[in-house]
Formats: structure tokens, sequence, C-alpha cells
């Protein structure tokens, strides 16, 4: 994951090859393959999803926050983020910044974590440049922030979330990354997250829930009443996510070998499986499959599978993905309405649940079902398996939900701060006559030339009693 610091004496000559003898053109193809992949599934796969599912007063602002987002995070992580994440040892928990923008850092091999610690192996070395990796890893980070946006949209100002963003990476997201990917503490101690089921979805949840929480909630009518605008725009959207999700784990053995293509077929086993599940218990509850349902389900699938997707055998995720559809589905359909808290707190899009919910699952069940001969092939640090093998699997069940309770606690802590300190200079939330009027007083612009503010004609109204996010009462 971190590159090579010193600079070869033949490349300082002039004297390296376009093609050096470590390139491996396949494996560099199939890794700026996956990283394009996961880009996509922020832009444009998550700008149209949240563009589709909010309010059609708020389009065009929840489109603009994710689209935002994605750029914002790239000068940040070339200038310090990357480095903080995957560079050397500042803190057990966090990495030294650094730029990570010149040649003679970003042309030579790449140089994952553990050859920088003791009695730590590496299970696998990239065979592409520094700037693969670089570019790879910014996808990751860029997906995180706008996931945790999900939570906040139809509310809060443009312009505290243009400060919020790179403040959140830097000092929220650069230390979950480096924890359990760089070379950190949880690394060195054996919690296992392939692809990000602690770094990016755990911590987007939680972090997301924790700034719903400071930003306060939307007005009341529309967290009572906010129908998608565009259900068809939000399944494009999802279908690029659940496509994207192909580099998001494949991606991650950071070569085109066995285990990432054990990991493509684990993910979607599990997505379609937890779709299903979560779908099934849509019409036996309330009679009828919801699109809305099944996009959650997807969502929740993809997220379980995340922190084993190459670590576990394939009856392993197809038994993750009915956890999956079922855990996050009564989590949010059941217990939302049943805490004071979760019920208070209006996370827009529910991520808590599809996020924070899964993703903590899916680790747990990893700490369960990660197969020994599946983790030497990706792990650097032994004796990772799952508590249904070997004498060690209990301790790693242990050990997943510690790396877990981290990430949950840092970034409910980290992103508090950082609203209370942005709240100082700019107000969190719109003021309400710009929160009534929606895009045009955000932006002065507007996602449709069509007049009313997204209520449903009255010929066609119904209420999405099942789906009101946020924990609203129906």
């Amino acid at each position: 994951m971190a590159a090579a610091s010193v600079v070869p004496v033949a490349y300082q000559q002039g004297l390296v090859p376009a093609v050096p003898d470590w390139l491996n053109k396949g494996d560099n193809a199939w890794q700026m393959i996956s990283a394009a992949l996961v880009g996509m599934q922020g832009m444009p796969g998550l700008v149209i999803l949240y563009a589709g599912l909010v309010k059609k007063k708020w389009a065009l602002n929840s489109a603009f926050m994710a689209l935002y987002a994605f750029a914002a995070v790239m000068p940040c992580w070339v200038l310090w983020g990357y480095k903080m994440s995957f560079g050397h040892k500042l803190l057990p928990l966090w990495g030294k910044a650094g730029l990570a923008v010149s040649q003679d850092y970003l042309i030579p091999q790449a140089l994952l974590p553990s050859t920088q610690y003791k009695n730590v192996t590496s299970a696998i070395q990239p065979l592409y440049p520094t700037a693969t990796m670089v570019f790879f890893q910014y996808a990751f980070a860029a997906v995180t922030v706008i996931l945790l946006a999900g939570a906040v949209l139809a509310r809060m100002s443009i312009k505290a979330w243009m400060a919020f963003v790179p403040l959140w990476i830097t000092f929220s997201y650069t230390v979950g990354a480096y924890s359990i990917w760089g070379g950190g503490f949880l690394f060195q101690w054996g919690v296992m997250d392939y692809s990000g089921g602690y770094v990016v979805h755990l911590a987007s949840g939680a972090a997301g829930f924790t700034a719903a929480y400071w930003v306060g909630p939307r007005l009341k009518e529309d967290r009572e009443e906010f129908p998608p605008n565009n259900l068809l725009l939000a399944l494009t959207g999802a279908g690029i996510l659940w496509m994207g999700w192909t580099g998001f784990n494949g991606g991650d053995p950071f070569a085109a070998n066995v285990d990432s293509s054990l990991a493509v077929l684990n993910t979607h086993i599990c997505a379609a499986t937890s779709l299903l599940a979560w779908t099934c218990l849509d019409v036996i509850f309330f009679k009828k499959p919801s699109v809305i349902g099944a996009i959650q389900g997807m969502i929740t699938g993809l997220v379980c599978i995340t922190p084993g997707a190459g670590l576990v055998q394939s009856w392993a995720a197809l038994l993750m993905g009915i956890l999956s559809g079922t855990i996050p589905w009564y989590t949010m359909m059941c217990l939302s309405r049943q805490i004071p808290l979760v019920r208070d707190v209006d996370d827009t899009l529910g991520v808590l649940h599809t996020h924070a919910v899964a993703g903590t699952l899916g680790g747990a069940l990893t700490g369960l079902f990660a197969h020994p001969d599946l983790s030497s092939m990706f792990l650097a640090v032994p004796n990772s398996e799952g508590a249904f093998y070997g004498s060690h699997g209990g301790v790693q069940f242990l050990k997943q939900l510690v790396g877990a309770s981290f990430i949950i606690g840092w970034n409910v802590l980290v992103t508090s701060i950082i609203l209370q300190v942005i709240k100082l200079v700019i107000p969190l939330r719109m003021t309400h006559e710009e929160l009534d009027i929606g895009d045009n007083a955000a932006h002065g612009e507007e996602a449709y030339a069509l007049a009313g503010k997204g209520q449903r004609e009255k010929s066609t109204e119904y209420r999405l009693n099942e789906y009101s996010f946020g924990g609203a009462e129906p």
C-alpha cells in the first residue's frame, strides 16, 4: 500500500525504461480498471443515486454534495492524505503527512506497509507503480465521504459541507485507513478488513449518523413526506454502485490473481442474496416488494461481504447475504422506531443501517468464516483465521469487535469536533427559508424545469410509510 521512498539509482540517472522488469502489465491494467470502477461508484453512481432518491426540490443539492466531495478529496489526498494513510509511522494510528505528487515517488514500484514492520511478512507484492496505488486508494477515500453525505442530505449548508470534507478526510479517514490498512496498530494486531467494511463503510455510517445528530433534522414536512423524485434514476445509480463493487473488492488483492476472482464472485453472491432476502421480508410484512427496499438490500449485501470478500468461501458469502438482508432490515424497519436516539436523529438515507450495521456485521462474520488458506493469500499478519477454523479463531472474532469499536469511537469523536469547529464560522444548517425552497435557494438552479416542490399529484399520491428514512414515525 505504501510506496517506495528510496528512488533507484538507475531511475535517478534516467536509465529506467518505460516498462521496467518489475512491472506486470496485467496487474497494472486490472488495478487501474478497479480504481476506475470504484471511482465510478462515487461519480456518477452515488451522485445519481442520491439525486433520484430524494425529494425533487433536493435533487440538485444532493447530487452536488456528492460531486463536490469526489473532487475535493483529490488534492487533499495527493498533498498529504495518502501518506498519512499509507506512509511511514507518526503514531500507532497515523502516518506522517507528505506529498505524493513527484515522479520520483510515483513511478517506482509500490510497496506494501508490511515491509516497514518487524514480525510481519508480505503475502503479496504489487507489481505496478505507486501512482496506480495512489489513484486506487483515492477512489476509496472519495466514496467514503460521499456515503457519509447520505445522512445529512436536505438540510446541511453546502458551505459547511465544503469545509467539512477536507477536514474529515484529514483527521478521520486517514486514521482508520492507517490503523487497519497502512501498517498501524490494528493492522499489526491482525484485525481483518479485506476491502473497507470498517475503513469505508463503518466509518461513513458512524460519522454520518453523528453528523446528522449535530446538523439536526430536516423540516418536519420533508421528514414526514420525502418521496423519491425518480426511482428509475436511483436504480441506474444503484446499478453502477453494484457493478462498481467488482473493482471495490476485486482490486484489493492488488493483483489479477485467484483471490481477486473469488472476491468478485463472493461480492455478487452476497449482494444478490441480500437483495432477495430484504425483498422477501418486505413482501411478508408489507405485502409488496419495494424498489427502495431492493436497493437497500443490495447495498447491505455489498457492504457486509466487503470485510471478507477474498477471505471467506462462497458458501459463507451466501450465508452472509441472508444475514445482511435480514439484520439491517430489522434494525431499519423495527428497531429504528423503538430506540429513542435512532428514532430522533434524522439519518436521511439510513446510512447507520446500510453501512454501519452492515459493516459491523460483515467484520464480525469475517471473524467467524475467514478461511486460513484464503487469508494466507492476502493478509500479511500471521494466524489470521475465523473462529470456525483453528485455535486462534475465537480471538480473531474478538479482535474484529475491538476493531469495529475503535472505528466507531474515533469517528464519533472526531466528526463531532470537526462540526463544532465549523459551526464557529459557518452555520451547519440552511436557514428555514432555504430549507423550504431547496435547490433554487442553495444553488440558484433546479434539477427539473417543472412546477412545484416535489409533492405528488393527488391522483398518484401514496405514502412510503415503510421507508420513512431517518427514523421518523410514519
